[in-house]
């Protein structure tokens, strides 16, 4: 063997040796990622607080010592943004997990619960509900309902092609259909809506925000939110299996029918707490799991908790950006949708190409 074919052989297994402990501490990275986004989110907004401060009042109550900080800013700390980081991180979190679950489910990497128009079922019943009895948990319920019918509609259309470039068509057509019939009931929900009181709720909800948020919007959402993801966490390995294919999984021992269900369904409870919690918030499940697949691989150990790391950081990023880019916050939604459609059109022309080739 020539010394140029020695070189390139020890450089291919010093990237792969590179990629692979990359991937194995790839949790830990993520973690790390999470926490600066989270300090320097609490830092940002039209009342800027430094990072030493910030760190100072949140370690106050475990470390004490001398303050630094004024009440005010302990207070826009604690009672304003504490609360919204951390349901953006839970939202986030919810959403991309609820993604890489659903390309498992479906083994197709555009799978989605905004593209399959879960989102929009769920913003049908979460709509529906605020027409018949207000905010709370009226809401929630509408939306799981909502949520868990679009994903049933979408698996009855789609039926057993799922993968290949067939699948891919197929997921887009049934998600264009789900979508429409949801988008066609909030039509209708505004339009029987009282407008002084019902219908100006219904607007403000649908666009998306994390603004106002309480503690009971963290509890409200927190539990369904981490009841799914342990659910979904606990079935990585089957998942992983679904996603080669339901022959090789139930020769793997993996019962498909009850994996798929229960994924299915705390997919659409995540989905649904995060809808009742904020509006539509699209494009997280598709861009973030996707990132996390080309930057560190689908590695079932590691790949749903990283999708979880990566859409919590992700959300806290792009709500904090909402809030800080212009003096009238941006809704979320539409952010959301401006940040991961360019990602979605280009892995459409990557699907695109593959299948040409």
């Amino acid at each position: 063997m020539s010394d140029t074919g020695t070189d390139t052989q020890h450089t291919a297994q010093e990237d792969f040796r590179w990629r692979r402990s990359l991937a194995a501490a790839s949790p830990w990275l993520l973690g790390v990622l999470l926490l600066i986004a989270a300090v320097l989110a609490l830092s940002a907004g039209r009342y800027p607080v430094s990072v030493s401060k910030v760190t100072g009042i949140i370690l106050d109550p475990l470390m004490g010592g001398d303050t630094t900080w004024t009440e005010s800013e302990a207070m826009v700390i604690w009672m304003v943004r504490v609360p919204r980081i951390v349901l953006a991180a839970l939202i986030g979190g919810g959403l991309a997990l609820s993604g890489a679950a659903l390309q498992s489910v479906f083994r197709n990497p555009l799978a989605d619960p905004q593209i399959l128009g879960v989102s929009s079922g769920a913003a049908f019943g979460g709509v529906f509900g605020i027409l018949l009895a207000g905010s709370g948990w009226p809401v929630m319920a509408g939306a799981f309902i909502g949520g868990i019918g679009a994903l049933l509609l979408i698996f009855l259309l789609v039926g057993g092609a799922t993968h290949g470039h067939g699948g891919t068509i197929m997921l887009v057509l049934a998600g264009l259909v789900v979508g429409a019939v949801g988008s066609a009931g909030i039509a209708l929900v505004k339009f029987v809506a009282d407008p002084d009181n019902q219908l100006p709720a219904i607007v403000f909800w649908l666009l998306g925000s994390l603004a106002g948020v309480s503690i009971s919007h963290i509890w409200l959402t927190a539990v369904p939110v981490l009841l799914s993801a342990m659910v979904i966490l606990g079935l990585r390995f089957h998942l992983f299996a679904l996603a080669v294919g339901d022959a090789d999984a139930q020769t793997l021992g993996v019962p498909v029918r009850r994996v798929r269900l229960l994924a299915m369904v705390a997919t659409g409870l995540i989905v649904a707490a995060s809808v009742a919690a904020c509006g539509i918030v699209g494009w997280v499940g598709l861009v973030v799991p996707h990132l996390v697949r080309l930057g560190f691989g689908y590695d079932y150990r590691r790949f749903f908790v990283n999708s979880a790391l990566a859409g919590a950081a992700y959300l806290i990023v792009v709500d904090t950006l909402a809030r800080t880019l212009v003096p009238a916050e941006i809704p979320l939604g539409a952010l959301t949708a401006l940040l991961g459609a360019p990602v979605f059109a280009v892995l459409l022309r990557r699907m695109r190409r593959e299948a040409d080739g």
